[in-house]
């Protein structure tokens, strides 16, 4: 399988993405994307730099990062699934207005064209605030389905949501099989 693993923004879990990023690489053709701001930003996490090379060394291919690099996704079908993880609340909002100004929502815009699935794995802290509309957007749409997700920090940041990332491979198949994986709220 043609596997699209999209980074976004949210710094902190990349610890518990690039794991799943060489699980899925050990199986299936991986092709990395990351956003603008995983591919330029520099954070307490690590430096823009060591995280492309890090995705480099696990697909064995340098991350697509601009718009010309994905807008070929669809219309070459390259990708069976393409996985968002994490998944941000500006990306959230992007892919429920159909705003494609970035790589990773230009990839999702030109992969969606040929009806195929995209799995999003949120992290986002106004998951249950402003980004929760847009959530309910995605739910509803087609092709779109979610890797389980909770609250990481229920009191000291009620709005915050998260996936476990460590259910991407069952959610991947799920999304291939076109189910969405459940349940899909997780409890601590």
């Amino acid at each position: 399988m043609r596997v699209g693993f999209a980074m976004c923004g949210s710094f902190c879990t990349y610890a518990a993405v690039f794991p799943v990023l060489e699980e899925l690489s050990r199986k299936h053709t991986v092709i990395p994307i990351f956003s603008d701001a995983a591919c330029q930003v520099d954070s307490r996490f690590g430096t823009a730099q060591e995280n492309r090379a890090k995705a480099e060394q696990i697909c064995g291919t340098p991350p697509l990062h601009t718009l010309a690099e994905v807008e070929p996704i669809g219309p070459k079908k390259l990708l069976d699934i393409l996985v968002i993880a994490p998944c941000t609340g500006n990306t959230l909002a992007k892919l429920a207005h159909s705003i494609a100004d970035g790589p990773v929502t230009m990839a999702a815009k030109s992969h969606l064209r040929n009806g195929r699935p995209i799995l999003l794995a949120i992290s986002t802290n106004d998951a249950l605030a402003g980004a929760a509309e847009n959530i309910g957007k995605l739910l509803t749409r087609k092709h779109y389905y979610f890797v389980p997700f909770g609250q990481d920090d229920a009191l000291g940041k009620p709005t915050s949501l998260v996936a476990d990332f460590q259910k991407i491979p069952q959610a991947l198949d799920e999304a291939m099989a076109g189910r969405q994986i459940q349940p899909i709220l997780l409890q601590k």
